[in-house]
């Protein structure tokens, strides 16, 4: 499944986006979330966090769902467990989200049907850091 989920123009597109959702965002700079989400904050990205254990994660306010989000996310860019996607996957549909990423090891084709069912377009097991890098 996750080959198919990995092509170069919806990788690129995906790329593009300025506003990703990082769900399962930490404050745990050991974390891999951390770390990808200040690659992006210094490449440009509007980076918002979304975890309901956390209140701020980089110095930016985090939020507890997708929907309480106030403002137009075009990646959702998950860092949680694969059972998680297809919840996460709907509540990407409902507030408009372009691109649903899911992370190295993050593979649901229950989620990624959802998301492609709402007309997102999907990438799928690969890590937003190093796919950017590839592409500079």
């Amino acid at each position: 499944m996750s080959t198919q989920r990995q092509q170069p123009e919806v990788i690129a597109a995906a790329l593009g986006a300025s506003t990703i959702a990082i769900v399962g965002l930490s404050s745990n700079p050991m974390r891999p979330s951390y770390g990808v989400a200040e690659y992006l904050i210094n490449a440009g990205f509007e980076v918002i966090p979304v975890n309901p254990r956390e209140q701020e994660v980089l110095g930016l306010p985090c939020y507890a769902s997708l929907a309480e989000v106030p403002v137009a996310i075009d990646m959702v860019d998950v860092f949680r467990e694969s059972s998680a996607v297809p919840d996460i996957a709907q509540q990407a549909v409902a507030i408009g989200a372009k691109f649903l990423w899911l992370q190295l090891g993050v593979i649901s084709d229950e989620g990624v049907g959802i998301a492609e069912a709402g007309g997102m377009q999907c990438v799928v097991d690969l890590c937003t850091k190093i796919e950017h890098q590839r592409l500079l």
